[in-house]
């Protein structure tokens, strides 16, 4: 017993070390170039974010959806709450829905109402202005519902791994999600350095999601009973509600991101495919 619960400390060190390094990697290497306002540079970066852009991709509708998805489905079926009702589908929407929600609540709120119209001319102005304040501005709330649903679903492959009782499904569930994370830590660094999040910041957001799975691991080994019925509903809703955010983030924000700029459409959209192949071929290997 003791080997498994030193094995399973093995992994939680190398799930906390090894995708934090892939994650502040990108950051520092471009700061340390100090290219932030170099053209090509900049064009890199984007091509770079539109292949981080394919991997979350991939990761939203092969890995996360359909094992959140899965999950409710057969917790539903287990307590037998099970009907014709598409209910795991209902609470991914209320997830995409709340995050639309909230988003549309706090932009409404930041408008300052009162503003006398202005001219044609003027009002084609100040569109421009800001289309180009919003392509170098970044989207707080965004990036932070991102990490955040990202965070909840690391936890939750860290407490798959933490109730593991046998040293072989041990090793082979924490390779799976070593390299899994090294991938979606790399991409979410280059997404948060293309939207000039200062770096502590970018530090902070990509240590909260890879220092999640650690916690989970903690708590799997806590407790390896598991959690009870209702435990265990609510962990497939909150996951499911994570997933439903974490479409949202993808679609609406990370895709759009990019690919709306007509500077190197070719290279990006070649680029979003090499990510989203890539993520889709770790996927098919499991």
């Amino acid at each position: 017993m003791w080997s498994l619960q030193a094995l399973k400390l093995g992994c939680l060190l190398a799930l906390a070390a090894l995708p934090l390094l892939c994650g502040l990697l990108p950051a520092l290497l471009f700061r340390l170039r100090g290219a932030a306002a170099d053209g090509a540079s900049r064009s890199r970066r984007s091509i770079l974010s539109c292949a981080a852009g394919g991997v979350f991709m991939a990761a939203c509708l092969l890995d996360v959806m359909p094992d959140s998805l899965a999950d409710l489905r057969d917790e539903l079926r287990r307590q037998s709450l099970s009907t014709g009702f598409p209910a795991p589908e209902l609470v991914l929407a209320l997830g995409f829905l709340l995050v639309l929600v909230l988003e549309h609540v706090m932009l409404d709120c930041s408008e300052q109402p009162g503003a006398e119209p202005a001219p044609v001319l003027e009002r084609r102005q100040e569109a421009a202005v800001e289309e180009q304040r919003a392509e170098a501005a970044p989207s707080p709330f965004r990036w932070l519902v991102l990490v955040v649903s990202l965070s909840l679903h690391s936890a939750f492959e860290g407490l798959a791994l933490g109730l593991q009782d046998a040293p072989s499904k041990v090793l082979r569930l924490a390779a799976a999600i070593v390299l899994h994370k090294c991938i979606i830590a790399a991409s979410l660094g280059l997404l948060l350095l293309q939207s000039r999040l200062a770096l502590p910041w970018l530090a902070a957001a990509v240590a909260c999601f890879v220092l999640m799975s650690p916690v989970g691991v903690g708590v799997g080994m806590a407790v390896p009973c598991g959690a009870g019925p209702g435990g265990s509903l609510a962990r497939s809703v909150l996951e499911g509600v994570a997933a439903g955010t974490f479409l949202y983030i993808t679609f609406l924000e990370i895709l759009p991101q990019e690919l709306h700029l007509p500077s190197g459409r070719l290279p990006k959209v070649l680029a979003l495919l090499l990510g989203f192949s890539g993520m889709a071929g770790l996927r098919f290997l499991g």
